[in-house]
Formats: C-alpha cells, structure tokens, sequence
C-alpha cells in the first residue's frame, strides 16, 4: 500500500486569519520567492480557496508598489 500524502495544515487557519489584505507587505512578503514570484500551494501549504486569495492580494500589493514585481541587484 503506498504512503498517504501528509495533509498540509493553512498557516491562515492556524493564525485565525480570515482576510488576507493587501495592505501588509509584511506578510504577503513570506509567500514571495528571493526572485519575487508567488510560491505554490505544495510549499505554503495553505488551503485553495486562501491561495487565490493571498495571489490577488500579492498582485494587488504589486500594483499599488507596496511590493515590487521583480529583483534588483
């Protein structure tokens, strides 16, 4: 029998967060890549419906420049 996958606990559930804002750079900016793309779901581990929920939020953040799209040396 092959091994189950282990289940992903949401980092949002755990910290009762219900609403990711765009407005907190600070938290958005754990989910970003050293070269300032969006991580996946497999190494967030968060639920799907808060992944699209912290992607729109990410965007939006990018288009009010309250994080920055790519990297600068």
């Amino acid at each position: 029998m092959p091994p189950r996958p282990k289940k992903f606990i949401d980092p949002f559930v755990l910290a009762g967060i219900e609403y990711i804002d765009y407005k907190d750079p600070k938290l958005l900016a754990q989910y970003i890549t050293y070269y300032r793309s969006i991580q996946s779901r497999f190494h967030t581990g968060t639920s799907l419906k808060n992944q699209k929920q912290l992607a729109s939020s990410v965007k939006k953040a990018r288009q009010m420049a309250l994080l920055p799209y790519v990297r600068y040396e």
